[in-house]
């Protein structure tokens, strides 16, 4: 889970470099969506937090492109 500390570093990030963090996190619940098919998903409230991180982070680009 993004913190509040972590949140003013991220919007000190450039956009493309929050851009590759969503890919990452893209990846991310693409892998654990792959784990949790096959049953070895123990963490299940991984997905629920990189989903929430990633709309926190586009949160952010939008705030920066209004800007």
């Amino acid at each position: 889970m993004i913190k509040t500390a972590e949140l003013a570093e991220l919007r000190a990030l450039s956009e493309e470099a929050l851009q590759e963090k969503v890919h990452e996190l893209l990846r991310d619940i693409f892998k654990y969506r792959s784990q949790k098919a096959l049953g070895e998903l123990k963490q299940t409230h991984l997905l629920r937090q990189d989903r929430r991180n990633i709309a926190k982070i586009k949160t952010i680009l939008t705030e920066k492109a209004g800007k």
